[in-house]
């Protein structure tokens, strides 16, 4: 017998064995809870969460695979007894505070909270100089008429 075809079937027997039992990105298991109690915590908590790779949708709404494997841990911490701020603060310490929709107020975030309103603030500034500089610059349109003695009749 010869030794070739033994090993060729038995390499494809374990690639057949491993992508069987490889679960397939972007078709998971669908989570499953417990009560009506915990989905409801589950997807309030996950609409507050922003998913790391899209950066600018929510953990409930993207599909990202790493945005499964979150989902995933966020309930298996609820399912710990974990309240939602220790989730949140597990998540923060583990992908930093780009995770929270909403960060808190602390010194280090002041420009992320407060930053577009001084941007608006200044760009009224600017609109408002540079509105009463031209006010200053252009005469009145019945000005010049008046200065040559004629009235407005």
């Amino acid at each position: 017998m010869n030794a070739r075809p033994a090993w060729m079937a038995l390499a494809l027997l374990l690639a057949l064995s491993f992508a069987a039992s490889a679960q397939p990105a972007g078709d998971p298991a669908p989570l499953q809870f417990r009560d009506n109690a915990e989905e409801v915590r589950f997807h309030a908590l996950t609409a507050e969460l922003r998913c790391v790779m899209c950066q600018n949708q929510s953990l409930a709404d993207s599909n990202a695979q790493i945005a499964q494997d979150m989902r995933r841990e966020v309930l298996e911490l609820m399912r710990q007894g974990r309240s939602d701020d220790e989730v949140k603060q597990f998540l923060v310490d583990r992908y930093g505070e780009f995770v929270l929709y909403r960060p808190a107020v602390e010194r280090h975030t002041w420009l992320l909270w407060f930053g577009p309103g001084l941007v608006l603030l200044a760009g009224a500034g600017v609109v408002w100089h540079i509105v009463r500089r031209r006010a200053a610059t252009v005469p009145a349109p019945g000005d010049a008429d008046r200065a040559e003695g004629e009235q407005e009749w």
